[in-house]
């Protein structure tokens, strides 16, 4: 028999996604029978499996200690290099810059990302032991392009982990990207429209009226300097749908330098063979937290910020987007 006791940092989570983490091969199937048959208790009762943990509950499971190691994959951290640098850590998050080239989460088996840097790099310096985790496994709570630069949010634990996730989705985190776009922007803009996935492609359309299946998107920008032909701008991301920004500023004749996706040909060639620039100009340079409550309470009206990308800043002294 096992007994598990639940600890703060995994309350608030309902307890059959809970077990099937603490045992990860375990087919979700089998653990309703175990706990329809008295195999698993939860404070001395069967449970449903859609009760949600509060810290100091204890869930009991009786089986032999080797059948529930057999539905426990052993987690080992491999060795791994370390391509982020760590721009704010404490008890609870650990806030990150990513470099352009570095995935956010892997896209095969055998691949490389900055979940695994992340998760190594946690697990050399203490914050995160696999074998005493529960079934949590640290991860990014926000995704980034392979070849967008920037900010990336990281729960340290399973209540901070829900906590970013939610104030991301309700907007009490604000995320702010740096770009250059084709074209002179002299005003403020909102835009609105609708995101809509191309089939069969990795593209998106932004549309203005509405049809069935796209999404409402909402994209803000702020121009910082032009010099007639190009705009460094500031883009405040409301919805965060995929390719939202790119496409957006696209729709509207701006499309971002470098895009190959959503760019001009002819300028992304001339930057191409004048800085060596093989991608677009997209970074998450600032991140502020705005409403913040539970766990992250101290973190309310902070802000964070990296530096752009050095083939951006030789673009912006190249371009007269900035003095050099």
């Amino acid at each position: 028999m096992k007994e598990v006791a639940i600890n703060p940092y995994e309350a608030g989570q309902r307890i059959d996604k809970f077990l099937l983490k603490y045992m990860n091969k375990c087919p979700k199937g089998l653990l309703y029978k175990w706990m329809r048959t008295n195999k698993i208790k939860y404070n001395g009762k069967k449970p449903k499996g859609n009760e949600l943990l509060v810290e100091g509950d204890i869930i009991k499971i009786f089986l032999h200690d080797e059948q529930i190691q057999e539905m426990q994959e052993n987690r080992s951290i491999g060795i791994s290099p370390i391509n982020f640098k760590t721009v704010y850590e404490d008890q609870n998050i650990l806030i990150v810059d990513k470099p352009l080239g570095l995935l956010t989460q892997k896209d095969k088996a055998d691949g490389h990302s900055l979940a695994e840097e992340v998760q190594y790099y946690l697990s050399t310096n203490g914050s995160y032991n696999p074998k005493q985790a529960n079934g949590f496994i640290p991860a990014p709570c926000n995704r980034l392009d392979r070849n967008t630069a920037g900010i990336v949010l990281v729960g340290k634990h399973l209540k901070a982990t829900q906590q970013i996730s939610q104030m991301l989705k309700t907007k009490q985190i604000s995320k702010y990207y740096m770009s250059i776009v084709l074209g002179r922007i002299t005003e403020p803009m909102v835009l609105k429209g609708y995101h809509i996935k191309e089939k069969g492609k990795n593209e998106v359309k932004i549309v203005e009226e509405y049809v069935e299946g796209v999404k409402p998107v909402e994209t803000r920008i702020l121009p910082l300097q032009s010099n007639g032909r190009y705009t460094l701008i500031e883009v405040q991301l409301v919805t965060g749908k995929t390719h939202q920004i790119r496409a957006h500023l696209s729709q509207i004749g701006h499309p971002i330098i470098g895009d190959p996706k959503y760019g001009d040909a002819s300028e992304n060639e001339y930057f191409k063979n004048c800085y060596g620039l093989a991608y677009q100009v997209l970074c998450a340079y600032k991140i502020k937290f705005e409403l913040c409550e539970s766990v992250f309470d101290y973190m309310e009206n902070r802000v964070f910020t990296v530096a752009a990308p050095k083939i951006y800043s030789e673009i912006c002294v190249g371009e007269g987007l900035i003095g050099s």
